[in-house]
């Protein structure tokens, strides 16, 4: 065994390793660059219909579909690492290159060994996008969306339009509007709000009107000046009339507002924090973390053997193959995941009976690639 490490060592540097980790380079390029033209063609769609729909300015916009990306590229990237150590061996069988290898010695544990510098590579980076990349966009696209969720609705108010906003229990109309500059919101000239409260209608008016953010509630104000207010329509009779000069509406609840921001999701906090918790959903989100880059070197040493697994079979039969197992493989750790954040498994179980079965299946096709099992169901006892 020692002396066949060695051996795989010295070939490591040889040109048949460097043929073959190219062969994976170009094809980890080129699949990554299909799978994120589709996941993040259909990720930029969903992002600015959800945008749209909660009123994120086009300043907002960019980053939250930069974070949504910086989300899915570990995920991505595992899954074209995957499919091009498949299509990489697989065309080396294909085009008998493998076969001229193996006459040479080479087997699949030197093809495992050839590619580790790419592998070892995209461990790394992954490592690094579970657990501090991801994490920080999360927590920067969360501030992102609870800010506009909670401030969208006046911060669009359009000159020369009736909005409808609260789902039509407020009525506003604007002439002018202007964008106050450092400020949360507009500046607003010649406004008239129609609001109905308790089935009684309330009609104010006002020459203009300012949005602010107190500083110790943090509550948003619409603040009017200069203006009228009309409880009841202005021709009824018993109807109330009401002048100020100046008249602060809310039109948020800064103590929700703050309890939002002040409580940060927990696939949003650091991995450290996550490492001493006791809590069992933190403990199932840093697990998580590590299981995605831990994947990456499981997975990498199947696609050498489903690479080999049908050489004469169908042309995307190992492709097709390896697709399905890598849905499993995450769905069982999704699976692992939510027991865990349910505290029906231990921390110490876990995600890892996950990677560990997932090794022990690879054992066992390897042996079965190699006929050991045939030899071993021969063996007396």
């Amino acid at each position: 065994m020692k002396t066949s490490f060695n051996k795989a060592i010295k070939i490591q540097n040889s040109i048949l390793a460097k043929y073959l980790m190219r062969q994976v380079l170009m094809l980890l390029i080129a699949v990554f660059i299909i799978i994120g033209m589709v996941v993040f063609g259909n990720q930029l769609v969903l992002v600015v219909k959800e945008s749209i729909k909660v009123g994120v300015p086009v300043t907002d916009l960019l980053p939250i579909i930069g974070f949504k990306m910086i989300r899915d590229v570990s995920l991505i990237l595992s899954l074209s690492l995957f499919l091009a150590i498949i299509l990489a061996v697989s065309k080396s069988y294909k085009n008998s290159e493998a076969i001229v290898m193996n006459s040479l010695g080479v087997s699949d544990k030197h093809f495992m060994i050839f590619i580790q510098p790419v592998v070892i590579s995209i461990f790394i980076f992954i490592l690094f996008l579970t657990t501090v990349a991801v994490p920080w966009s999360k927590q920067q696209r969360s501030i992102i969306m609870d800010r506009n969720e909670n401030s969208s609705e006046f911060s669009f108010i359009k000159a020369g339009v009736f909005q409808e906003f609260k789902g039509g229990k407020l009525v506003l109309y604007a002439s002018k509007v202007k964008t106050a500059e450092n400020e949360l919101a507009e500046d607003i000239e010649e406004i008239f709000i129609y609001a109905m409260v308790n089935g009684e209608p309330i009609i104010t008016l006002a020459s203009r009107a300012q949005k602010y953010t107190e500083a110790s509630t943090k509550n948003v104000y619409l603040r009017l000046k200069d203006g009228v207010r009309y409880h009841g329509f202005p021709l009824e009779g018993g109807k109330k009339i009401l002048n100020f000069d100046q008249y602060d509406l809310q039109i948020i609840d800064g103590s929700k507002f703050s309890h939002i921001n002040s409580v940060p999701k927990i696939e949003s906090k650091p991995t450290l924090e996550l490492l001493f918790s006791s809590d069992f959903k933190q403990i199932a989100e840093w697990q998580w973390r590590l299981s995605q880059p831990i994947s990456v070197l499981i997975l990498s040493i199947f696609g050498v053997l489903l690479g080999k697994a049908s050489p004469r079979g169908g042309k995307n039969l190992g492709v097709l193959v390896g697709i399905v197992a890598f849905v499993i493989y995450n769905n069982a750790l999704l699976v692992a995941k939510s027991s865990l954040e349910r505290g029906d498994l231990s921390p110490i179980v876990g995600l890892w009976w996950v990677h560990f079965l997932a090794l022990f299946i690879i054992i066992i096709f390897y042996a079965y690639r190699h006929g050991k099992l045939k030899k071993l169901s021969l063996k007396p006892f």
